[in-house]
């Protein structure tokens, strides 16, 4: 593990107040902690299907956008048991819309893991849930701790902007991980992991946020090396960003007599697979000419092109998507129909619910 920057100086600094620290901020989650439908109330035995359910959609993702899609599968597949025995295209048509959908190809995965091989109990250590589809350092930790309240070390974004204040520590966060895990080894406290965990991600979220933080209600204000510059917001250390680049591509809107529309799945290795498309060409660094346009064609017919551009942006590059349209009678090679008026109940990410929202703004105006 690496030394912390100023060495020993920085280690004794914190030696002397772990216990402090972690009680500082015990206290002020008994009296603030957030309620979340997937988060046990004091005195309740927490749910690990739950938590790790949670835990997945919320990698890279905000609670107020996971809330509703962690209502409904709870509602569909209130236990282990029932999501196993469900069918994959369920699941991911249920997930379609909150991103990152190799999560949905691993969520279903893992439980069927935990069916076959653990007799549908989680296991209760880091090693083991490691080994298992989707969970990786942090999620494992996540569980052990909010799970099995057993001692394990929770760092996400949130703890690391926190410890990144708490200790002024000077260099980006994607520089200093290491030194942002060793200061949360430290810190975190043998009672209570569990609380301790969720109670600093909730520090983050609600307290020691990116822009403004509410420095005056948090427990740690005076042991907080950033309060006391007069600029908490300068850290974490930014990194300079490069310009995302800009990707383009064709989707082929193909509509048979009777309303129907082709639709396609994508493999499952790669960007948004296994979800449901709107057949689409590659994506290019550069616009495509006629000639690609026509060899990358789903069928061989006149195209015309829908007024307007479908603009997405994924986490290392925008897409720009122009949209042809053609009636069609005979089904190109791995498609299918599907009718209108079900397109929506399909696994569709959000860029194709995109295309399907131009597409019909058109056709409404026409």
């Amino acid at each position: 593990m690496n030394k912390p920057e100023n060495g020993t100086m920085l280690g004794r600094s914190i030696a002397g107040r772990n216990d402090r620290t972690a009680s500082l901020l015990l206290d002020w989650y008994d009296r603030h902690r957030r309620l979340l439908p997937w988060r046990a109330v004091p005195g309740e035995k927490p749910d690990v299907y739950r938590i790790w359910l949670s835990e997945i959609m919320l990698q890279q993702t905000k609670v107020a956008t996971v809330r509703s899609f962690y209502r409904n599968f709870i509602v569909k597949w209130p236990t282990l048991t029932q999501l196993a025995k469900a069918k994959r295209t369920d699941v991911l048509r249920l997930w379609a819309g909150l991103g990152y959908y190799a999560r949905a190809r691993n969520l279903y995965a893992c439980a069927q893991v935990v069916m076959n091989q653990y007799g549908g109990n989680f296991p209760d250590t880091e090693e083991n849930l490691r080994s298992l589809p989707g969970i990786g350092s942090y999620t494992a930790a996540a569980i052990t701790a909010i799970a099995y309240n057993q001692w394990a070390v929770v760092v996400d974004g949130n703890v690391e902007r926190v410890l990144a204040r708490l200790y002024t520590v000077e260099k980006p966060i994607v520089e200093t991980r290491p030194l942002l895990r060793q200061l949360a080894t430290r810190l975190t406290p043998q009672d209570r992991p569990g609380d301790y965990a969720q109670a600093i991600m909730d520090l983050g979220a609600l307290i020691c946020t990116p822009r403004s933080p509410k420095c005056v209600e948090c427990p740690w204000t005076r042991l907080c090396k950033a309060h006391s510059t007069g600029t908490p917001e300068c850290w974490p250390r930014k990194k300079t960003k490069g310009k995302k680049p800009r990707r383009y591509g064709v989707a082929f809107w193909i509509e048979r007599s009777d309303g129907a529309v082709i639709l396609r799945r994508r493999p499952d290795k790669g960007i948004l697979g296994g979800m449901t498309e709107i057949p689409t060409s590659v994506w290019y660094d550069h616009p495509l000419s006629e000639r690609s346009v026509r060899a990358q064609s789903p069928i061989k017919t006149h195209w015309e092109t829908i007024p307007g551009l479908v603009r997405h942006s994924f986490t290392h590059f925008n897409l720009e998507l122009t949209i042809l349209t053609a009636e069609a009678e005979r089904t190109p090679k791995d498609a299918f129909w599907c009718p209108k008026r079900k397109i929506k109940s399909e696994a569709l990410p959000s860029l194709m619910r995109k295309v399907v929202a131009l597409v019909q703004t058109a056709q409404n105006s026409s």
